[in-house]
């Protein structure tokens, strides 16, 4: 784009430099700082929102913090954007994308995630053990076609926003209670029959339940799960959880580091791993959300919540203080 009589005598001087010439007989021209308006600043965002519009000899500009692609019929995430290391904000939309690249976990500033209106059928666990646990704050996965979060997905502390409504979800991950920085959550129009227990950690501002088949609560029947006596892997396991004692995949098997890792907490606070009852109860979610969008149409803000007890001297108890209630 340079001036072609300029070009050539700059070509001249490099050339005669080159072959020893003294500066001052170059024939150099006073140099004129350029001007703002001829000055290209780095691009920091980009619209997509059409097929023909979308880059394909073209690549995405480095300095992209924010890009959208929407309504372009994308069937996977295209792998130049996985290079675009200052993502702040990634809008993929209204696609057709089914299955996320773990390498879409080494966009280390990525804070915003919108996937809405795809054919998510799974999300990786591996991909929310990435960077994205310390940055990730938005995540959008509604309209998709997921029937479940893996157990990984709690480790995303820094979200703030969840939206997962409209998807085949049976339940919501059992952890989810680590989820400290959460305060707007929404997973209206899935298949939940109840929430887990850790939901009671949650602190919410905004909790959107509506449109699921949540089960009728019925605390005189109980799923037993009891083995008696206690095997000595149920007890080892409790002994590990009660106390802290510190474990790894160094030194027991990973499946049973996983087990650990989903142990259910009693309501005397001990743990249990394979030898519980459960049932469900009745939760106001007035207690985990300032503002609930209503479960039904009957204008209920209650939904069932999982409950353990660790033996049945711990569930006899419950029963006795709600009977009397």
């Amino acid at each position: 784009q340079a001036n072609v009589s300029n070009l050539k005598t700059f070509l001249s001087a490099l050339r005669l430099a080159h072959q020893g010439t003294d500066a001052g007989l170059l024939p150099l021209s006073t140099l004129v700082p350029a001007k703002n308006s001829e000055v290209e600043k780095p691009k920091t965002k980009m619209i997509i929102t059409s097929r023909k519009d979308y880059p394909l000899t073209k690549g995405f500009p480095y300095s992209l913090e924010h890009l959208q692609t929407s309504y372009c019929k994308l069937a996977r995430i295209d792998a130049r954007v996985l290079c675009l290391k200052k993502l702040r904000k990634l809008d993929l939309s209204h696609n057709h994308i089914k299955q996320l690249p773990a390498t879409l976990g080494d966009l280390v500033c990525l804070q915003e995630l919108d996937l809405h209106d795809n054919h998510l059928e799974s999300l990786s666990g591996a991909l929310c053990c990435s960077s994205l646990q310390k940055s990730l704050q938005f995540l959008d996965l509604s309209q998709n076609r997921l029937r479940a979060l893996p157990l990984e997905f709690c480790r995303l502390r820094a979200l703030v926003s969840v939206k997962l409504d409209d998807n085949e979800l049976l339940r919501l991950p059992c952890r989810i209670g680590q989820l400290s920085h959460l305060r707007f959550l929404s997973a209206a129009r899935n298949k939940l029959p109840f929430l887990p227990t850790d939901f009671r950690r949650l602190s919410l501002e905004n909790l959107d339940l509506f449109g699921n088949p949540f089960e009728q609560p019925n605390v005189l029947m109980p799923n037993v799960h009891l083995k008696i006596p206690l095997t000595l892997l149920e007890c080892a396991a409790r002994a590990a959880v009660n106390h802290r004692i510190p474990y790894g995949c160094h030194l027991l098997p990973s499946h049973l580091c996983e087990d650990l890792e989903v142990a259910k907490t009693c309501q005397c606070g001990s743990a249990c791993l394979s030898s519980f009852i459960q049932i469900t109860v009745t939760m106001n979610l007035h207690h985990v959300a300032h503002t609930v969008v209503l479960v039904d149409n009957m204008g209920g803000t209650e939904a069932p919540i999982l409950c353990y007890f660790c033996s049945l001297h711990c569930y006899s108890q419950f029963l006795d203080r709600h009977l009397q209630s």
